[in-house]
C-alpha cells in the first residue's frame, strides 16, 4: 500500500520553511500531495494557478513523489477522496500547536482514518511565515535566503505590476 500524505496550505508565497517540511515529509511518505487551499475569502498575492506554477517550478526538479493541486472544502473530505493516510502540518511554536490542536481533533472526529503528523520547523525556519515575508518585502526589506529565488523574482514582478 502506498503511504500518501497531504500537506495543505496557502503557500502565498512558498517559503524555505515550507520546503523544509515538504522535504522531510517526502522522507516519511511514498507520495506527498501539496494541496493549495482555495479560499475565496482571502486576497492572496498570487492566484492559485500562479502558486501551482511556482510550486511546480521549485519542487518537481527535486522530488519525484510530489503532486501539486488545488483543493477546496473540508480537508478530511479531500484526504478521503485522495486516499491519504496522513495530513502533514508544520509547527514553529507553541502558538502554532495551540492553533493546530483543535483542527487536528475535529479532523480526527470527522475522519478517524486520517492521522495528522506534526513536523517541527527547523531552527533556521522557525520564524518564517508567508505573511511576514510579504510584509518585509512590501516595506523594501530583503527576503533573500527565506524563499526560493523564483519567488523573489515573481514577487518583484507583482510589485512592479502594482506600481504601473
Amino acid at each position: 500500500m502506498v503511504r500518501r500524505a497531504i500537506y495543505p496550505g496557502s503557500f502565498d508565497p512558498l517559503t524555505n520553511g515550507h520546503l523544509d517540511i515538504i522535504a522531510r515529509a517526502c522522507n516519511l511518505f511514498d507520495e506527498v500531495i501539496v494541496a493549495i487551499l482555495v479560499n475565496p475569502g482571502k486576497q492572496p498575492m498570487f492566484s492559485v494557478d500562479e502558486r501551482v506554477k511556482i510550486l511546480s517550478d521549485v519542487l518537481t526538479p527535486h522530488f519525484t513523489q510530489i503532486t501539486i493541486e488545488p483543493f477546496e472544502g473540508l480537508l478530511v473530505d479531500y484526504a478521503r477522496k485522495r486516499q491519504a493516510q496522513a495530513i502533514i502540518r508544520g509547527v514553529r511554536s507553541v502558538k502554532d500547536y495551540e492553533y493546530e490542536l483543535p483542527m487536528i481533533l475535529m479532523n480526527r472526529r470527522l475522519n478517524p482514518d486520517v492521522e495528522t503528523v506534526l513536523l517541527v520547523a527547523s531552527e533556521d525556519n522557525s520564524y518564517i511565515s508567508s505573511s511576514l515575508i510579504k510584509e518585509v518585502f512590501s516595506l523594501g526589506g530583503s527576503i533573500e535566503g527565506l524563499v526560493p529565488e523564483t519567488v523573489i523574482k515573481r514577487m518583484k514582478e507583482k510589485l512592479k505590476d502594482a506600481r504601473c
